[in-house]
């Protein structure tokens, strides 16, 4: 500084450190106050601020040179450390599928389609996720969780999942994704040092039933500060319908709305969101969005359009990456048996009890007693069909029961007519609710229900049906032990067939057995075993197995050889996944609810099935019941041949509501009459018809897109593009090791790629501390990976990707110490550059912004970006690509004497700044605008349409129901609502809609916040050093390859680049010149048959050269992309290039942070090469 700065030296255009703690400030606008005051607005870090400077306060102020901001004295080792410590803050970036290498997991293209295409560009997220069974919805969920996390959209999550599924989601986020969360448990609630566990944990997993009936707990989620992002799964479980007209709100509809207004991101998932009824899929679907879907459907039967809302594929268009269906093919079969005259015997008698009962039931006139009764005897007719043992049991334990209450009715009173005592209190209970799992509890409402209700209403009556259970009892246990079984002989021959054995090994292939009663699974459990002759080969899953053997359980059927059979209840559907294990069952006692067909068969039809999947159903055809089934299963063959597989994901809505159920009670009361039965083929045809379900297909569907093989690989190319320049593993492991000891910290190799940490800095643990995140850092890491297919080994390695609380805490930690420096500026050193042109490197961050605001106030950020530009003299700029800082060394003392000059050159001292923001003001910044414009205008847009349409049409209807009541209420009539109320209720969605179209306004204010630059670097190239360098080269030298002269060079470049692109052709692929955007290679090549792209680094040398130089970029790329990476050296010799060699994996270890780049011997490369065929 020549002169000393005054307090009158502060004016506009003064660039002042000291002014704001966020860096150098540049003055605006000055406005004196008196002689001692100034108000300075002033502009720093791409923001304003404003302060007052009394007089004095100067002295603490660093006045910079007008301009010269960039002092270019910066350590370059240093610099380069925060540069990627920077990048890796902002790596999403850079990687766009960074959650994928940051998980265990390989991710499937519908997988990469929901996340990153449709869920994380909307934000706010209101979304229905409702791919099929099977399809991965939790993977999706974790990789949504974690990329948000990794952008630092997400501190607060809440998983909310049906009591069955808790644990495996605990499980599963764990393992996967590396997230902790907890299970609320009552203990917890009890410990919770704030009195609302909601407020002490900020990644919680809640049962959905134990939230929904709790109020406390509801007030405690209303309480609790707001979640980030709340996810439902099993979400169809929150839907309420319509009873008579009104809604009928469940408790866990109101949980749902109630969680949608305490989030800012909400997502359900279900496979079935669609019940069959247009009204109450929309009450559903106004969890997600009150306004587009107020008040009731009033004109006709139309379909909302909710295509920007969710998503649904089927199975069948579920693709992975090479084009090849995910699931295997599904085949169904009927297993036909006739009951023996013994059976049918029995089957009649009973048949007949149960009808008469049902009539006499009617009689009574009472509902509730008619629906139990109802349900007692259908009960019992499955028994019936089921086995010997459960309707020998079921009849026993009912003719108990009745004598017991006999017994206590005598006692009370004499004389046979009086009336019997109030009926016991039952449970409402409706077996073939899909809801109702069979649990413990289920089981033992369903035992009560078929051992208590009955229809008789006086002691007389009470008798003679004792008798009668009496007699078909006796009737029952003779056909037992006479060992009479048609339908387990069946069974047999199933088992007998010869796709059962396995060829290879000539063991009984595993299959899955499906029963409906316990008496019937231990039944079978018996005769299995003694058929096979080894207890241990069959596994049981029923209710009331306690969770740990049932883990083992299914263990144990996936992987343990001994075991070929597994026979379970419904109890094995939500969540249980035996695709590993079979991909043979039998349903040995069908099911009266269609929708727990598919719940079933998806058991073993899942991801990661990859045999053809058989299911025989077991289907009795001299009995009433059964020959309606036995239509049922015709018709649904013939629809397969038809339509495909698709035809088992709409069963259940096939018979809307409790329809199938109806029929079969219908045939077994009224199966004897001709026309009756007749009618019941005709409605089960109708149906099953192939019209219907192509037509419900498409409604299921609700969204137009499907995965077509097309969109899977394009996908595809997308994926192996950012696998050639991903992060993980290679950027982020040399950072980490670099940063990490050079803060103190220490850490050993100690199998290939796997680590051990002896010791964490204290800096870091602090650091932690103060940012007060959920995953604490340890002092110790057993072993720590960079790769995770080193994850597993003893002892098992942490991954340490971005999100770990480790790499973060060194990436903070490293930009609170380095950051300056990047303001600051330094000098590199271009090794492959033999040119005498400086380049400046600059670092340029812009965003998009629109017009709501963030919690803090400040303005909502929608999209971000981070770029890297050379700058040169003549005002021309480049893209510098990923990380160009890399593949440059920090300059020394003794060179930067050298090029003293270039560095104080006076284009340089001249307006960087202000060029750099005026490139990217006039080029980078409006791209960038217009694609965030286009994206999200035509969402906004849409919502808008629904919401006004829907809303609008509402208050018509009450402004004008509000009128015809005020009529009435003149001529004196009495209603249900009076006319202020209609009119209250027009007024509120009047308000709603101005407050909906507000916000909507606020989002379509899309802008460019002013780019900022974040720092800035001078490139030297080595050919200038080399023309400046005082020693004389040795006479004997000769070109190395590199020709010294950069125009031979660049035209050695040239030829060698046309030379690899014909190659190309002429192997039937279509090149593309990607060098301009310095990817780390300079071809994308796509192989149009495989469908693979692949990535080629051309490099052009003199025929004498001896010496190839690889820069860091481009041996990370061929690291991360070993399969696609090709590195092609081409001999130029007299003008004419020679023909490519291709060489493949050349390089094998691992870069150290401080290494930019590699230097290979041509002929070593030329030794390992073949041609391009």
């Amino acid at each position: 500084m020549d002169h000393v700065h005054s307090f009158e030296d502060i004016k506009p255009g003064a660039r002042l450190r000291g002014l704001d703690p966020a860096g150098v400030a540049e003055v605006v606008q000055v406005a004196k106050f008196g002689p001692d005051a100034l108000n300075l607005v002033f502009r720093v870090d791409g923001r304003v601020g404003e302060r007052l400077v009394y007089r004095g306060e100067e002295i603490g102020f660093e006045f910079l040179e007008a301009g010269r901001t960039y002092a270019f004295d910066a350590d370059g080792g240093l610099l380069r450390l925060a540069s990627e410590a920077y990048r890796i803050r902002l790596a999403y970036l850079f990687d766009p599928y960074l959650a994928v290498s940051a998980s265990q997991i390989e991710a499937l293209p519908h997988q990469i389609t929901a996340v990153y295409g449709e869920m994380l560009p909307r934000q706010p997220l209101r979304f229905l996720l409702a791919d099929d069974p099977g399809a991965g919805k939790t993977i999706m969920a974790g990789l949504l969780i974690k990329e948000l996390m990794i952008r630092g959209d997400l501190e607060r999550c809440l998983i909310v999942a049906p009591g069955g599924l808790v644990e495996q989601w605990q499980d599963e986020m764990s393992e996967k994704f590396g997230l902790a969360f907890e299970i609320l448990t009552r203990d917890q609630i009890e410990a919770s040092i704030t009195g609302n566990p909601f407020v002490d944990k900020s990644r919680l997993i809640l049962r959905l039933d134990m939230a929904a009936r709790s109020d406390e707990l509801k007030a405690k989620l209303q309480a609790a500060p707001d979640w980030d992002l709340v996810i439902c799964d099993e979400a169809h479980r929150m839907a309420a319908s319509y009873f008579g007209g009104e809604v009928k709100e469940t408790q866990r509809h109101k949980l749902g709305k109630l969680l949608g207004t305490r989030t800012r991101n909400l997502l359900l998932m279900s496979a079935t969101p669609h019940n069959g009824k247009e009204a109450d899929f929309q009450l559903f679907m106004g969890l997600l969005d009150a306004d587009r879907f107020e008040g009731r459907f009033r004109e006709g039967v139309h379909k909302a359009d909710v295509s920007d809302m969710m998503r649904r594929l089927t199975k069948e268009e579920l693709y992975r990456f090479d084009g090849t269906p995910l699931f295997p093919e599904r085949r169904a079969y009927t297993a036909s048996y006739s009951l023996s005259p013994a059976e049918a015997d029995l089957y009649q008698a009973v048949t007949t009890y149960v009808r008469e009962e049902m009539n006499r039931a009617d009689r009574t006139g009472d509902d509730k007693r008619r629906m139990n009764v109802g349900f007692a005897l259908q009960i019992l007719q499955r028994r019936l069909a089921s086995s010997p043992a459960a309707i020998h049991r079921s009849l026993e334990r009912r003719r108990k029961r009745l004598e017991e209450r006999l017994r206590e009715e005598r006692l009370m009173r004499q004389g046979g007519t009086v009336p019997l005592a109030k009926a016991p209190d039952l449970p409402t209970y409706d077996p073939d609710d899909i809801e109702e799992v069979p649990s413990e509890e289920a089981e033992a409402a369903e035992e009560q229900i078929l051992d208590q209700a009955t229809a008789a209403q006086t002691l007389a009556e009470l008798e003679a049906e004792i008798a009668i259970l009496a007699d078909l009892e006796d009737r029952a246990l003779r056909l037992k032990l006479s060992g009479q079984d048609a339908k387990w002989r069946e069974l047999e021959s199933i088992l007998d067939e010869p796709m059962m054995l396995d060829q290879a090994t000539g063991l009984l292939r595993k299959i899955l057995i499906f029963t409906e009663p316990r008496d019937t699974l231990e039944y079978l459990q018996q005769k299995i075993t003694a058929r096979i002759g080894d207890p241990a080969a069959v596994v049981v899953i029923h209710g009331g197995i306690a969770r740990e053997a049932r883990r083992a359980a299914i263990a144990a059927f996936n992987s343990d050889p001994v075991v070929r059979v597994m026979i379970a209840n419904d109890a094995a559907g939500e969540g249980v996944n035996l695709q590993r294990g079979a991909h043979l069952m039998v349903n040995y006692d069908l099911p009266w609810n269609p929708n727990r067909l598919e719940q079933r068969f998806g058991r073993i039809h899942r991801i990661g099935q990859t045999e053809v999947c058989h299911l025989w159903n077991l289907c009795a055809v001299n009995t009433r019941e059964g020959e309606v089934y036995r239509r049922l299963l015709e018709k649904l063959e013939e629809a397969r041949a038809a339509l495909g597989g698709k035809v088992y994901d709409v069963l259940g809505e096939l018979f809307e509501g409790h329809a199938l159920r109806d029929l079969l009670v219908d045939a077994i009361r009224y199966g004897d009459r001709p026309e009756k039965k007749a009618e019941l083929f005709r409605k089960v045809d109708g149906a099953v018809d192939v019209d219907a379900i192509e037509k419900l297909v498409a409604e299921r569907k609700l969204t137009s897109e499907g995965m077509d093989p097309h969109a899977v690989s394009e996908i595809r190319e997308q994926m192996e593009r950012a696998q050639a320049r991903r992060l993980q593993p290679h950027f982020i492991g040399a950072f980490f090791r670099e940063a990490f000891t050079m803060l103190g910290g220490r850490i050993a190799e100690r199998e290939k790629g796997r680590f051990e940490i002896t010791r964490v800095p204290s800096i870091l643990k602090e650091r932690d501390r103060l940012i007060g995140r959920s995953d604490p850092v340890l002092d110790r890491y057993a072993r720590i990976t960079f790769e995770k297919n080193l994850i597993a080994g003893q002892p098992q390695a942490e991954l340490v990707a971005p999100g770990h609380p480790l790499l973060e805490a060194i990436v903070d930690v490293v930009l609170e110490r380095f950051q300056p420096l990047l303001v600051q500026g330094g000098v590199l050193v271009d090794e492959a550059d033999t040119g005498n042109e400086t380049r400046l490197l600059l670092y340029l961050e812009h965003a998009i912004r629109d017009g709501r605001t963030g919690r803090s106030g400040e303005p909502r950020t929608v999209s971000q970006r981070l770029q890297f530009t050379f700058l040169k003299e003549d005002g021309s700029a480049v893209d510098g690509g990923q990380a160009p800082y890399l593949d440059y060394r920090p300059i020394t003392a003794d060179e930067r004497k050298l090029v003293s000059d270039a560095i104080t050159a006076p284009w340089l001292s001249g307006q960087v700044e202000s060029r750099a923001l005026g490139y990217a003001i006039q080029s980078l910044v409006p791209q960038h605008l217009e694609e965030v414009k286009t994206r999200r205008i035509v969402e906004i847009d849409k919502v808008e349409r629904e919401v006004r349409a829907r809303l609008t049409r509402e208050i018509n209807y009450w402004d004008v129901r509000a009128a015809r009541l005020r009529e009435e209420e003149r001529a004196g009539k009495d209603q249900r609502i009076n006319a202020q109320n209609a009119e209250a209720t027009a007024a509120r969605l009047v308000e709603r809609l101005h407050k909906r179209q507000a916000e909507l306004d606020r989002e379509r204010q899309i802008s460019a916040l002013p780019p900022v630059l974040k720092g800035a670097a001078l490139v030297i190239p080595t050919g200038l050093l080399k023309a400046r360098a005082p020693e004389v080269p040795p006479p004997e030298a000769k070109p190395d390859g590199f020709a010294e002269d950069p125009v031979a060079r660049a035209m050695f470049e040239k030829l060698a680049m046309e030379a690899v692109m014909a190659a190309e052709r002429m192997l039937g692929n279509e090149p593309r010149d990607v060098s301009a955007e310095k990817k780390g290679y300079d071809i994308e090549s796509r192989d149009p048959r495989a469908g693979h792209l692949r990535f080629i680094e051309v490099k052009g040398r003199h025929a004498d050269g001896r010496d190839v130089i690889v820069t860091k970029n481009e041996i990370l790329a061929s690291l991360n992309a070993p399969e696609a990476f090709v590195l092609a050296i081409v001999q130029v010799d007299s003008g004419f290039a020679r023909e490519p060699v291709y060489v493949r994996q050349f390089f094998k270890r691992e870069l150290g942070f401080a290494e930019t780049a590699v230097v290979f011997n041509v002929n070593d490369l030329l030794s390992l090469g073949a041609g391009p065929g």
